[in-house]
Order: C-alpha cells, then structure tokens, then sequence
C-alpha cells in the first residue's frame, strides 16, 4: 500500500479483529476516511480468508473502476491482477486476482449460479447508506446464504452517513466500527436561486437551475484565487446547458481567469475515457470545473477540489403501481447527500461550498433520502427472488421490506411475460430471462426474439433502451421513432461519424457495444443486423400493456387502460398501432418518448395467446335494443369487431334485461289490464309482503330475471318486447294459489246494489277506491271490504253528472249523519231525479228513477 497515511488506518485493526472474532461487522468511516481503498487491502491476510478471494459492491462503475484502478496502483499492478473489477459489459479479472471490484448485479448473478459463493471469503458492501435495489437484495441474499450453507463467509457493510444500529441488527447484533474522516474546515454560503439566478435575457441557453448554478460558479472563480469547483447538477442535460453557459461567459473573458479555466462534465453514460479525464487534476496554471451528477458523491476521489458549488438537485427514478410505469424526477437532496457533497470541498484542506437554497430551506429537507426499494419498479427483484426459490419476501431479512402492493404488481407482470407459471413458480423460462441479467421486458424481448429468428434486432433494441437515448438533444431528436435509432447504429456499423447520423457519439458507443454483447450471450453473429421495420413487433413482447391504438392527432390508448401521447408533429402519429417503449407517468395522458409502429396482423403473429375473443353485448339507447358484436382484445385494445348474429341466448337474455334496468320499466307493453293486475298484486304486497310479490318499480326491476326473465328469449330490444302480454307474464309469477285468493281478496269489479259491476281502482294501494253513484248505493248498510275484509274500500259517491258528492269509508255514518245535508243540494241541482227520506229502504237505481 501508498506511505500516505489516511484516517481509516486507525480503525483498521479494531475492523480486523472484529472480523476474526464473529462473520460481519457495520464500519462507519466519514468522507475521505479511506474505506473504500484501504479495507479490502487490510483483509487479504487475514487468517480467515484462506487464500479466497474479497468481493466488494460498488453501487456505480465508474466508482467501481476508479477503486479497482486505486488499489491496483497502491500494490504497483496493472488492474486485473491482484485487483480486479467486473461491471456490466465489462471485466478486468485473472486467476492471481484477489480482490474484485463489482456492481450490484453482478454479485445477484453470483449468487444465483453458486449460493455458496464458493472461493469467496468475504464480501464488502460498499457506500449502503444509498440502499440501491440491489445492495439490498444482495444483503438479503448474502444473509440467507451465510445462516444456510456458509457460515464462515464475512459480511462487511461500510458507509458515510448510514444509521448502523439497525443494519447491525439485521446482520445479528454485529460490532459497529467507526473511523473519523480526515476533513478540513469547509466555510458554507447559501446563494438562494432567486438572488443568484441571472436572467434568461443574459444567457438565452440558461434553464432555470442552471442560470444560478453558472452565476454561483463565476462568483467562485472570482472570489476563491485557487482550487478547483466541483458542482453537482442533477443529470446530464443541466450539466450540458451549464457548461454551455460557463463556456461562453469564459471565452467572453466575463470569468478572472477564463483562458485558464478547464470545464469538465462527469456523469455516469459518459465513454470511460473522459470520465477519467475529469477525476484527474488540473495541469499546473490551469483551474478544473468538474460539471458532475451525484454520481461524484461517493468513493469517486476528484483531484484539487476546494470548492463544491451543490444545486441541491438530484435526478431519481419513482415508479409509479398505479400505471406501472417508471419516471424520472429532480428532486430536493436528502441533508445526508447534501453533508456528503459539502465534504468534497474539504478533503485537501480548507474549503467553500455553495449551496443554491437558503439556511431555512434547509432546515425542511429530509435527513434521509428513501430507500430504492420503496420507489423502485421490483420486476427484477421479484425474478431473482423466484429463481432462488423465495415467493414470499418476508422469507429473507430486509432493512426495509419491499412493499406488498409494488412486490404483486411485479410478481402479474412476470406472469404475463411466462417468467411464473400458475402456482408463481419461476419457470424455465423466467431462468433464461434471469440469466441474461437484463430487466425482464427486455429480457424476455431478447429470448423471444431469438427464438423467431430476430435476435440481432432485440439485442439492439435492448441496447438502444438500457442506454440513454442517442438522439435525445440532436437535430430530429425528439422524434420518437426507434427505428430512427437503429438505422443510426447501422450507419455507425457502417462507418458513419456518429454526429453524421445525428447521434450523440458517446451514447452511439455505448449503445453499438451492448448489443455486441447481447450477441454474444445469445450466440447471434457479430455481423447481423436487424430490420428497423419489424421493431415494434419485438417492442410488444417486452411491452404487451404499452400496444397503443391510434385515437387521432398523436393520441394513443394503451393495452393497459393508459391514454398516452407523442409530443409535436411525428410521424408515428399517423401509424393505427404503436408499442410504446418509453413513457412517462405524467397524469391521465403520459408522454411517449419512444415507440415504434406495429402492424396487427404482426401482433397477432407475436401475441396469440395475447389476444382473446370477447362478446359484447351493448344497450343502445337510441335504438332501444342489444348490439350483440364479437370483439378481439388485446387487453382493452378492440382490434376487431363484428356483428353476432346468433348470440348465446342466456347471455342476450341478459344483456336486455340490463337495458330494461337503464331504460326503466316503460319500455314494456304495459296495458290497462295489465297495469290494473300490476296494481292489484301490489295490494296485497302491501298488507301481505310475506305472501305476495313487490309490483313497485325497484322490487319489479331487482326481481327482473325471476319474473320477466322466462319470457323474453330470443328478443333483442323494444320491437320484440311488444309481443308480450304482460297480463300473462304477471299471472305467470303467480301460484294457483295465488291465483284464487288474488280474485276473492282483490276483485277487479264489485256489484252494487243497482246490479252494477263498478271496477275498483287500485292506483293507490292504500286505499282502494270505488266511484260509484249515490243512487246505485241505496239500501247498501255497510262500506264494501276486501283482503278478507280487512281494508275497506273507499267510497266515491257520485251525482247523477258523475262528479263527488262525497268521499267515505263509512257508509253507514254517512246515511245517518250526512246524507239528508246532501240530498238536500242534489234534489235542488237534479230535480228529477230520485231522492227518498229514507235510503236504507229506498230501491237503487242506476237510473233518473227507479223502474215502477
């Protein structure tokens, strides 16, 4: 190892005997401490290790290399000997190697192809305070493996800013190990974006934070006469827009010292050789402004920095279970990341940050930032865990459980793409798709399309989407057309500058060697190269819920119930089907970043199982009848449509019945027969409802199958609801029963003393009426009574003009108390018409006069 000796060492033997004594331990070590260099170094002749190797996580491969590079040089090696990393695409290892650098994934592939991890000794997790998905899906698994099958692996978690107690307890109660970091005083200013923002007019290119940040970093080179200036911007394209601004106020020689002024951007889709650029220190005379995401918050070492202008912005990725689709979004840094940017300044000796918000703003922000597992799409998590053989997550020990809804959610979509058969078993397939190492869309895209012969366009297509967009900011670039980005990487393989094709270079490069590397996993020839027109077709196995169908001017409904649409004027909007790649989850109509135009006879060819034949029975309102049509779906897409002629008859009976509850019971062939029986059942109901049906409209339209149900086969709507006698159909529900009692206790007509059959009114149930002529009544001593004589009839006694001369349920105390008042009027209005002293003797008559 270097003479230079760094805070770290003073704990290291505490660390060393720690780890001899008991398999894990939590090591706490500040910024600059020296961790990530040093420990893996001091464990190589422990006792323990027997000649195994140490395997140490990284949470991003530039810090991976930068670590890998670091220890190599400290033991005068090239990387790849004792020291060694692999990364995604990449890897640097021998037989001699001792130590290896990796990232996340690569230790879950590990695991699953060995849980022993056999010739593994230990294995260090490096920067958790950031709780990446898959540090904490490696812990879990580590965890399993060690209390299972290797109790002498050493687990070792290392951090910053990491409250240890609870990582300590998941681990069984191990040591917590703390080192001090070697920082220098570091002198804050606060530069809220409203006061240090300069206006969009001076810099036409300047973008809200960016304007501010730029302002603070010319004040910096101003008032601060030597040092470098890290700044942290949230992600690639503000570091662009500020380097821009930079750029020209420095050759405007607006900035002291602008001639010797070196801008330099670091973030993580950079070529490798220009990242190592911008972690190397400035040449003598000159000054470095490293543009950086917080990708230079950890482990990385930036040469000469004495300054940190910090933005307070990080850019994270949210998932949303609510779409199921996953968004970018710039939020508030956590006070940890902002204290871990803060140190940056203060690793060389004294130093300044900036930061772009205010002393009270910063009293609101969150200690902490969130676990990924609780923000993250966990389709990944969710295939690793099935292929080593977990359903349940709460099998394994979490820091922080992955949410139920999130985990379920991920858990359909591995079914949908035949990773899970129907006991949520991993299938063979789910195994090939885990193996690849890729997101499971993408996976399953890469399998399925070797298997039909179109492998080297999904490894393209797999490439272009696991990158950052190689378009994105060119001219033309905000077309959403992906085969515009494979004819792109066909030019470069062509030999076509990349700016030629209008493409960013660095990403064209990244993106044409991870489809070499699909190749070769899926054994595809070097050379082979994809149709660009058939990239929908692939895009719909690793996006069956993002198929969208044209709705007009670049507005889509996906399979998946989402409406989506494309941005400005772009070709897809006139394609009838798209596969949505790349969306964002901005409200109830997100915004399509990438997509490629699919044929439906292609889908159909890609998704038979996909695609199902649905009946459709619809009312229509205006018609007044059922459209019965039989409809292809892919999920709520209709694909196609055609009119049934010879529907399932329970399932048309159904469907009318349904209209008859919308349209109401009006629509039936109600006459005044029926109407008079519909009245008089409910009558009854009312003094009987044990005993009789409920002829209300809510109790006829909750009973519609039972009563109705029987006697519309075969009808569609209104027309073939005519033919109905709904007398029948309502004598029908009736037992014989019924039927008898129905005529005794509620006779449609009663006889009167006249000999008259006067028809009994019903309309209000709670009091039947007779109308009937005073005359017809003579010599009638008592009110008529129904419903075996417990309601009597309320009587309407008529004049001669058939108008009411009285309105009674006592007839008796009207002839004695009441009448002669009556008679008195009548005889004075119809002289001629019969009106005797005495009406208990006198003759009815349904005459002027009674017959002689």
């Amino acid at each position: 190892m270097t003479g230079v000796t760094l805070p770290i060492d003073e704990v290291l033997p505490e660390l060393r005997q720690c780890l001899r004594e008991q398999t894990g331990a939590v090591l706490v070590a500040e910024p600059g401490a020296g961790k990530t260099t040093r420990v893996p170094l001091a464990l190589l002749e422990e006792d323990w290790l027997q000649g195994k190797r140490v395997v140490m996580l990284e949470p991003r491969r530039l810090a991976a290399r930068s670590a890998a590079a670091y220890m190599a040089r400290s033991l005068g090696e090239p990387v790849g000997a004792a020291v060694g990393y692999r990364v995604r695409g990449e890897t640097k290892v021998s037989a001699a190697t001792r130590i290896e650098v990796i990232t996340e994934g690569v230790l879950t592939r590990m695991l699953q192809s060995d849980p022993s991890l056999d010739g593994i000794g230990a294995v260090i997790f490096d920067e958790f305070h950031e709780r990446s998905l898959q540090a904490d899906l490696g812990l879990a698994l580590c965890l399993q493996a060690q209390s299972l099958i290797r109790e002498d692996l050493r687990l070792l978690v290392m951090s910053a800013t990491l409250d240890a107690e609870p990582v300590s307890g998941l681990m069984g109660g191990v040591p917590v190990v703390r080192s001090r970091g070697r920082t220098y005083p570091v002198e804050m200013r606060y530069r809220p974006v409203q006061t240090a923002a300069v206006t969009a007019a001076q810099h036409p290119l300047g973008r809200g934070i960016e304007q501010a940040v730029a302002a603070v970093v010319l004040e910096a080179l101003r008032d601060e006469t030597e040092g470098d200036v890290l700044v942290f911007l949230p992600g690639a394209g503000e570091i662009r827009r500020t380097e821009a601004l930079l750029g020209q106020a420095l050759s405007a020689g607006s900035a002291p010292g602008g001639g010797r002024v070196r801008l330099a951007a670091l973030y993580g889709a950079m070529p490798q050789e220009a990242q190592d650029r911008a972690l190397q220190p400035a040449a003598d005379g000159t000054r470095k402004v490293v543009l950086a995401t917080a990708i230079a918050e950890t482990s990385l070492t930036v040469e000469g920095v004495r300054i940190v202008v910090d933005s307070g912005l990080a850019r994270v990725s949210r998932f949303s279970p609510r779409s199921g689709m996953t968004r970018l979004e710039t939020v508030p840094v956590p006070l940890s990341s902002a204290d871990q940017r803060r140190g940056r300044a203060g690793r060389l000796g004294p130093g300044v940050c900036y930061r772009l918000w205010s002393e009270e703003e910063e009293r609101r922000l969150p200690a902490h930032g969130k676990p990924e597992v609780l923000e993250a799409d966990l389709s990944s998590l969710a295939l690793e865990l099935a292929v080593w053989g977990v359903r349940d997550p709460a099998e394994l020990a979490w820091l922080t459980p992955p949410p139920a809804a999130a985990y379920e959610q991920a858990r359909e979509l591995l079914a949908e793409l035949g990773a899970l058969d129907a006991a949520g078993t991993v299938t063979a397939h789910g195994r090939r798709m885990a193996e690849l190492g890729a997101a499971p869309r993408l996976a399953h895209m890469l399998l399925r399309g070797a298997e039909l012969g179109r492998g080297a366009l999904a490894c393209e297509l797999a490439a272009l989407l696991g990158e950052r967009d190689l378009l994105r900011g060119a001219p033309g670039g905000a077309d959403a057309d992906m085969r515009l980005r494979v004819e792109a990487l066909h030019a470069l393989a062509a030999g076509a500058d990349a700016r030629t094709a209008g493409a960013d270079p660095a990403a064209a490069s990244r993106a044409a060697a991870e489809a070499g590397a699909w190749r070769r996993m899926l054994g595809i020839p070097a050379g082979a190269r994809g149709i660009p027109d058939e990239a929908g077709m692939l895009l719909a196995f690793a996006y069956p819920d993002r198929v969208g169908q044209a709705r007009g001017g670049g507005k889509f409904l996906l399979s998946g119930g989402r409406g989506a649409a494309l941005g400005g004027d772009q070709r897809l909007a006139a394609a009838p089907y798209i596969v949505a790649a790349d969306v964002d989850d901005g409200g109830t109509e997100s915004r399509i970043w990438l997509a490629a135009p699919v044929s439906l006879p292609e889908l159909e060819r890609a998704m038979p199982d996909r695609i199902v034949q649905e009946a459709s029975f619809e009312w229509d309102g205006e018609r007044q009848q059922v459209l019965a049509r039989i409809k292809r779906k892919l999920g709520v897409l209709t694909l196609k449509e055609a009119i049934w002629d010879k529907p399932p008859e329970d399932e048309l009976r159904a469907a009318l019945l349904s209209g008859i509850r919308s349209a109401g019971l009006t629509i039936l062939p109600w006459s005044k027969a029926s109407e008079q029986l519909k009245e008089r059942i409910g009558f009854l109901h009312r003094n009987d409802p044990d005993s009789w049906p409920d002829m209300s409209e809510e109790g006829l339209l909750a009973a519609l199958d039972d009563w109705l149900g029987p006697h519309v086969g075969g009808m569609r709507g209104r027309s073939d609801l005519q033919r109905l006698s709904m007398t029948a159909v309502l004598e029908a529900g009736l037992s014989w029963e019924q039927r008898s009692r129905l005529e005794r206790e509620a006779p449609t007509h009663i006889t009167v003393p006249s000999g008259s059959r006067i028809p009994v009114d019903y309309g209000d149930p709670e009091q039947p009426t007779l109308a009937v002529r005073l005359q017809e009544v003579f010599g009638w001593t008592e009110t008529p009574r129904i419903a075996g004589g417990r309601v009597p009839l309320t009587l309407h006694l008529l004049s001669p003009a058939q108008r009411p001369v009285q309105v009674t349920k006592d007839l008796a105390s009207f002839w004695r108390s009441t009448y002669f008042e009556v008679k008195k009027d009548l005889k004075g209005r119809y002289p001629k018409h019969y009106w005797p002293d005495d009406p208990l003797q006198a003759t009815p008559t349904n005459r002027a006069k009674p017959r002689s």
